[in-house]
């Protein structure tokens, strides 16, 4: 399992820790409008799942802010998911104050179905840990980064490089 801290306390992953070749999991997380999306609602797309522990606060603003610019060069065979435990009312109202439209954000918070399919729930927290994951057209893992402590960015550069790679 993959190791993690969250402001430099070690935390537990619960669920299953992915690796690049692995088929992804199967999951369901719920719409802004409480609908249900799951891994094949996506199908037939390169998909990247930015995951994080909350979008009101600074480094995950930044994260989901960051794939929707950069969402406007992957091109139409491309989606963006951002995971979190926040409520989908209030992802919608972030979503809507911060002018995010080429990315999709996502909750997790009913079951945890993402975060124990992707090894990401932090079992202390009840909250997802920051990690990356790009997905192939055919739902083959083709690059995962847990990032090693929570409160810190992703390699942006690496997780962009591996969607252009499938493009």
């Amino acid at each position: 399992m993959a190791q993690v801290t969250f402001k430099n306390g070690p935390v537990t992953l619960v669920g299953n820790e992915v690796k690049v070749g692995d088929k992804a999991p199967g999951f369901t997380v719920l719409a802004n409008d409480l609908s249900p999306v799951t891994l094949k609602d996506s199908e037939g797309k390169i998909r990247l799942f930015s995951v994080v522990p909350s979008l009101d606060t600074g480094v995950c603003d930044a994260q989901t802010r960051r794939f929707n610019e950069e969402a406007a060069n992957l091109g139409d065979n491309v989606v963006i998911y951002t995971v979190s435990v926040d409520l989908p009312f209030a992802q919608k109202r972030w979503c809507g104050a911060a002018g995010i439209d080429a990315v999709q954000t996502v909750s997790d918070h009913r079951d945890l179905s993402f975060g124990e399919a992707y090894g990401v729930y932090i079992q202390e927290l009840r909250l997802l840990t920051r990690a990356v994951f790009v997905v192939d057209a055919n739902d083959k893992v083709t690059y995962v980064e847990y990032v090693p402590e929570a409160t810190d960015h992703p390699n942006y550069e690496a997780a962009i490089a591996a969607v252009k790679a499938l493009a």
